[in-house]
């Protein structure tokens, strides 16, 4: 069975038709506040008529704080519920942390992110058409490389070996490069990061993941965000994962969550939870981790592929954005893994932050739409509140 597109394929036009949200000022004063109206009866809606395994959410709105709801299970075999707290793989919102690291580098002169993926890593981008010399870093984060992604080279790969294989970043290089070149000026490509993460190896002398670690994960204490390397497993609690897959004609739900996710490096293999995907998004976008001249580069975007992010769907340095209903565009990015984890994480406008993850990886238009819909409900609905005395 191939390989399906990433999450961020469910931008692009699959239908997604989301109800206008009324525009309100935010209340001042001290509130307390319950769910975006509509919120609970979406999640309910992906475990109910959609038949997702399980869904979970965490909004965290600049006035009323914290808020999670979750919804059908966790585990399938045991009936644990889903919960908000629970880790997962977050997929490519990897991509955002590799590129504010490499940012933060080009902040303190390390990394020029207008020189060539020639100058920093030698002889590694040529042939088949391809020339590091005419690659900078910019367009690695910002996916107008020109490059493939190696992932296209795995569409027909055997589930039980691509499961339990490790790969090395260099070996998906050599993949990528045996592949022709995409069509367009912007391509969504994992081999761009897997890239990037090299680039972080040969400025640093470290791996990109301890690199990362060091700059983003742990002065932000994302206690539950961490690298898996070679296990395959998830540590502390986490909700399963799983896959529709066809065996002897027939479509079957498999569990993936034991994986090694190599395939998808410091381009995809990070797991978190929503409280530190969150948490992360906010220190970016409110300045803690980068210059404002940096973060004004990152955010900086480009039309993407009206196939991969929608018809307005635009891409930045590692950053996603796509318009709301209730006006503006959202901010943040997606995630997926091939077993079955799905992520969004965005920021509305007005500093409200939602990460939205489902446990089994969607199979039908219906299912996706419902999923953006979601999304959008979260960032749009006004929020119930009173005035505490």
């Amino acid at each position: 069975m191939k390989i399906p597109v990433l999450l961020l394929a469910l931008l692009a036009g699959v239908g997604v038709t989301v109800p206008a949200a009324e525009a309100a000022p935010r209340p001042t004063g001290q509130w307390h506040c319950d769910a975006p109206q509509g919120l609970r009866h979406a999640l309910d809606d992906l475990t109910g008529r959609h038949q997702l395994a399980g869904a979970a959410i965490e909004v965290a709105d600049p006035t009323c704080g914290r808020w999670t709801y979750a919804a059908g299970q966790a585990d399938l075999r045991t009936g644990r519920p889903m919960n908000a707290e629970d880790r997962l793989r977050i997929g490519s919102i990897t991509k955002t942390f590799t590129a504010a690291t490499v940012l933060q580098l080009a902040d303190r002169g390390r990394i020029s992110l207008d020189k060539s993926v020639e100058h920093y890593l030698p002889g590694l981008v040529q042939g088949n058409g391809y020339d590091g010399r005419r690659i900078t870093v910019r367009e690695l984060l910002q996916q107008t490389s020109g490059l493939p992604d190696h992932g296209d080279s795995l569409a027909d790969a055997d589930i039980d070996w691509l499961r339990h294989h490790q790969f090395t970043p260099r070996e998906l290089v050599k993949r990528a490069l045996r592949l022709p070149p995409p069509k367009g000026p912007w391509h969504y490509s994992t081999t761009n990061y897997i890239l990037a993460g090299l680039v972080i190896e040969k400025v640093t002398g470290r791996p990109a993941e301890k690199e990362i670690s060091r700059r983003i994960i742990k002065p932000l204490k994302l206690r539950d965000t961490y690298w898996p390397g070679t296990s395959e497993h998830i540590r502390g609690r986490h909700s399963r994962s799983y896959f529709t897959t066809e065996r002897d004609g027939t479509a079957v739900r498999v569990d993936g969550t034991e994986w090694n996710t190599s395939a998808g490096g410091v381009g995809g293999a990070l797991i978190s939870t929503p409280r530190d995907v969150n948490k992360f998004f906010a220190a970016l976008l409110n300045g803690r981790l980068l210059s404002g001249s940096r973060l004004a580069e990152m955010r900086n975007t480009v039309p993407g592929d009206p196939d991969r992010l929608g018809p307005e769907g635009r891409y930045g340095l590692g950053l996603i954005t796509s318009p709301l209903s209730c006006g503006g565009r959202w901010t943040g990015h997606t995630g997926s893994v091939r077993g079955g984890h799905n992520n969004l994480a965005a920021v509305g406008p007005d500093g409200r932050q939602v990460t939205l993850v489902i446990n089994e990886a969607p199979t039908t238009d219906a299912s996706t739409t419902a999923l953006i819909a979601a999304v959008d409900t979260a960032l749009c609905s006004l929020t119930p509140s009173v005035p505490t005395s």
